[in-house]
């Protein structure tokens, strides 16, 4: 068999077990991604690993959101100042809503029916209806707020107040600011426990993690940890926090409970974001900076594989079963597509490539294949969607 044909055969066989995979789910199996530059969101096919259809959106979109209940998609378009909805049946825009100025992420609550959106450009959050797609109230906050996030139970919303070196705690039911705390310089990305008790702050600033009692509202801790903490994500289990250091090439870890830093490991080159192992032993970092996602081992706390990815690689997902995860290249504009287990026994599909080059087509964590989206891919979210019977 010549190189040609046996790369086309491989490709057909790659394209029929991921076919045949996605008859294991009860609807379709998309991921979400928006295009900043190209004001668009790619929908991909995760059955198929392709792009299936590019919806125009608002101006430079910067965050995406799913609705945990219902078959819909929010994107959010920071220079436009409005959400697009997205019906995630039809893949089209069924509303657009406005904002105030310059918002770039959505939290959408646990129950599906509020969506919070900091306006970075106006000091406020906007409280959205996500039944009845209008804005419910405009709450006033700190200087320059990054981000809005909802805890698990519905009642606090948490507001990093970026240019006011602050955190804005709001009742949700009320719709009004509870209290402001002072924290540290430039916080940022906010991680909530499940059990709503404790919010923990990245300060991007000044090099360290606020932890806020929510029932108190008082800062109970300022945990040291490296440059730029850019990230947090919180094991399923809630006790350890991982905090991505950008500008220090590694990932700290705190001690939810005791509100301490335990370890801290090199982890790569610019780590930009994570995502934790349902199971609570795997950490998935990204690392803008060297092109590549590190596996850290989290028991034994030692990096375990290196993957090569695209050009400047930023967020992560994961699909639900964690047979796949997902990197977006912001520079080449491209998903890289990692498969995370082995195939089935006596299953010798792989890539063409892998295949040309002799490696071992049941190799754990390997690089599938990379799906072109639009130009500077910033978020992505998996959706398993449901048509209505």
């Amino acid at each position: 068999m010549n190189k040609s044909l046996l790369v086309a055969v491989v490709v057909l066989a790659v394209l029929g077990a991921a076919c045949r995979r996605q008859r294991d789910y009860p609807g379709d199996l998309n991921a979400y991604v928006s295009n900043g530059k190209s004001d668009t969101v790619s929908v991909i096919d995760l059955g198929q690993f392709k792009t299936v259809k590019t919806i125009a959106v608002g101006h430079n979109p910067t965050g995406i959101s799913a609705n945990p209940r219902k078959n819909e998609i929010y994107a959010v378009n920071t220079e436009s100042s409005n959400i697009s909805f997205i019906d995630a049946v039809k893949n089209t825009v069924v509303a657009t809503v406005g904002v105030h100025r310059a918002p770039y992420f959505i939290d959408v609550s646990a129950d599906g029916t509020r969506g919070y959106v900091a306006n970075s450009g106006s000091a406020n959050v906007s409280i959205l209806d996500l039944d009845k797609r209008r804005v419910l109230a405009t709450v006033g906050v700190g200087a320059n707020p990054g981000l809005a996030r909802v805890s698990p139970d519905g009642k606090i919303v948490v507001v990093s107040n970026r240019g006011g070196d602050s955190v804005s705690i709001l009742d949700a039911g009320a719709m009004r600011v509870r209290a402001t705390v002072p924290v540290c310089q430039h916080p940022e990305d906010i991680a909530i426990l499940r059990d709503s008790s404790k919010a923990f702050v990245a300060c991007t600033g000044s090099a360290q993690v606020a932890a806020i009692d929510l029932k108190a509202d008082k800062v109970l801790a300022l945990l040291d940890v490296g440059k730029t903490p850019i990230h947090l994500a919180l094991k399923p289990d809630g006790g350890e926090l991982f905090v991505c250091n950008f500008d220090s090439a590694s990932v700290s870890v705190i001690e939810t409970n005791a509100n301490e830093v335990g370890s801290t490991y090199l982890i790569g080159n610019q780590p930009v974001h994570a995502v934790v192992s349902s199971d609570n032993s795997l950490l998935y970092v990204s690392n803008f900076g060297s092109d590549a996602i590190s596996v850290l081992a989290i028991d034994i706390g030692r990096v375990v594989d290196s993957i090569a990815v695209g050009n400047r690689p930023d967020q992560l997902a994961l699909t639900a079963d964690e047979d796949f995860l997902f990197a977006l290249d912001t520079q080449s504009g491209d998903v890289a597509v990692v498969r995370l287990t082995r195939l089935p026994r006596g299953n010798k599909i792989s890539l063409p490539e892998a295949i040309l080059k002799g490696q071992n087509p049941n190799k754990l964590r390997a690089l599938v294949t990379m799906v072109p989206v639009g130009i500077q891919p910033n978020s992505i979210v998996v959706k398993q969607v449901v048509p209505a019977k």
